[in-house]
């Protein structure tokens, strides 16, 4: 028999659910799911067909659009709306807490994972941007900075300007906890629950579980294929959905154990073996040689950062920048939802300034060392002779080459080696469970603390579509699927982009301090959901 408190949560989670956008969340789920599994050549055509448009006709608009996001975040770091706050509540985290967790719901899997491998690619094959010898002595510096380039500042900014665009819209004018906060602007925070702001949920719902579910799949064929290459143990479709499943029971139970007693101490425990493998791998590896290495990738990110982040390959047809640096800014975009709305959660009572710099600014300087230490020590010593990262790499795919450059390293290799596959694992579970929390609340109208039910529900749901994808050999079109979402969400992150800066003018004004009862003379405006400027540290007359 039934529990009466089973009866309760059941009856929470049907009281909270927005059926709207659970319903066709989930439906569009699962039809796409259900398209691959009846089709999946055809599907794969038509989904690959709307990557290669979206690409061919719209990559100079992404790159214009990432770096605009960039140099907007800086004037906030620097200049006086910076001082604007989220909210007036005293912050609920440590600073250091609150940006592990913010480092962990983003790319840092990704980070991990690509931090031994990136390099090499560009090193055995260089960008054409640069007139560089392959494989030589000077093609090294241009694979480490567009490792750096690829998954610093801007991979990370328009996560933050989602946050921001979600968070201050939520904590000073009054709108749901969902992405279609950032609509406020044009809506009124009380009618974002109209039909537009509906559609800008479910496709972040989709996205934020495609995005997931791929990467889970990823991070899974990384085990997979590390068990083949280094014990030769092949495993066949039952094992794939052994990996999975026990991969999706760990960020369920940190998912359930809420954001406080599951997800920030997971975050913790990822930054300090974090920075505990990045400086083993710099004392145990070619020390000197890797910081004079870095010092000049460094210098080259800085000086070209403008040139990079405007390359084309115009005359390559696109073909390298849409392979290479626009796939990596739509596939941050295709996050966006659910990594901006963590964000938000996150940022009560924080400085428009202090949310900006964590986003863009602490990150990078936590990404930057990872791969000029991590990158620089795999290119250095394929260059060498020292270790053979390459054949491995062409032959089983990028998910070896920490296995070959950890475990080629002198005394403590094989512990380094297993301490990166843990913490590939414990980011990516962080990533997992604060996206589930995200669509949780995108599903629940807002809710805060969506019940256990919810969270379960959504997160079962990720592990099985990444579970099925992986057996019928769908995840690269899966890939293409999240940046197709990943389009949309260079508008919606452009929009709240654009409502912040118009808000803030609005706000700074002569009188930092002064009220404000509407917001654009938006519909919907009230006296109860328009907000007020705050400046931290600092409260109203």
């Amino acid at each position: 028999m039934s529990s009466p408190d089973e009866h309760g949560a059941v009856a929470e989670f049907l009281d909270e659910i927005e059926p709207t956008i659970f319903a066709f969340g989930a439906g569009i789920t699962l039809l796409f799911v259900a398209a691959f599994g009846l089709s999946p050549d055809a599907a794969y055509k038509t989904v690959d067909g709307m990557r290669v448009w979206i690409l061919a006709h719209f990559n100079w608009f992404f790159l214009i659009t990432m770096l605009g996001f960039v140099l907007f975040l800086g004037f906030l770091i620097f200049g006086p709306w910076g001082k604007l706050r989220l909210g007036d509540e005293e912050p609920e985290y440590s600073y250091f807490s609150y940006f592990a967790m913010m480092y962990s719901a983003g790319l840092a899997a990704g980070i991990v994972f690509w931090g031994p491998a990136e390099a090499l690619f560009h090193y055995s094959s260089v960008p054409p941007l640069y007139d560089v010898q392959a494989k030589s002595a000077a093609a090294m510096p241009v694979a480490v900075q567009y490792s750096i380039f690829h998954w610093s500042l801007t991979q990370w900014s328009c996560f933050t300007v989602m946050g921001l665009g979600i968070g201050y819209f939520v904590y000073n004018y009054g709108a749901p906890l969902r992405v279609s906060a950032v609509l406020t602007p044009i809506l009124g925070a009380d009618n974002v629950d109209g039909t537009l702001g509906k559609i800008v949920d479910i496709l972040a719902v989709f996205a934020t579980i495609g995005g997931v579910a791929t990467s889970l799949g990823f991070i899974g064929s990384q085990f997979i294929t590390g068990l083949q290459f280094q014990w030769g143990i092949e495993l066949g479709d039952l094992g794939t959905i052994l990996v999975i499943t026990g991969m999706t029971v760990i960020f369920t139970v940190s998912l359930v154990l809420g954001v406080d007693r599951g997800i920030r101490r997971l975050s913790n425990f990822n930054m300090t073996m974090f920075l505990l493998l990045m400086a083993a791998t710099l004392i145990f590896g070619p020390t000197v040689r890797i910081l004079e290495l870095g010092t000049q990738a460094t210098g080259r990110f800085v000086g070209d950062f403008f040139k990079t982040s405007l390359y084309t390959d115009f005359t390559g047809g696109g073909e390298w920048a849409n392979a290479w640096t626009v796939f990596y800014w739509l596939w941050p975009l295709a996050w966006s939802p659910f990594a901006g709305l963590f964000i938000a959660r996150i940022s009560r009572g924080r400085s428009v300034r202090e949310v900006a710099f964590a986003g863009i600014g602490a990150t990078s300087m936590a990404t930057i060392p990872w791969f000029v230490i991590v990158g620089g020590s795999a290119v250095i010593m394929q260059n060498r002779g020292t270790a053979k990262i390459l054949g491995p790499v062409t032959e089983y795919g990028e998910a070896v080459s920490g296995y070959v450059m950890f475990g080629a390293l002198p005394i403590v290799g094989t512990v380094l080696l297993f301490a990166f596959l843990v913490l590939v694992t414990t980011f990516f579970v962080t990533s997992a469970d604060s996206s589930t929390l995200a669509v949780s609340m995108m599903t629940t109208g807002g809710k805060e603390h969506p019940s256990s039910i919810n969270r379960v529900f959504w997160a079962l749901l990720q592990g099985t579509v990444a579970s099925i994808l992986m057996v019928i050999g769908g995840v690269r079109a899966l890939q293409s699927a999240a940046i197709i979402t990943g389009a949309p969400f260079a508008i919606v992150c452009l929009v709240a982009m654009l409502g912040l800066i118009r808000t803030f003018q609005d706000e700074y004004g002569p009188t930092l301090l002064q009220d404000r009862t509407t917001l654009f003379g938006a519909p919907g405006g009230s006296d109860e959901t328009a907000g007020h400027a705050k400046v931290a540290g600092q409260d109203d007359d």
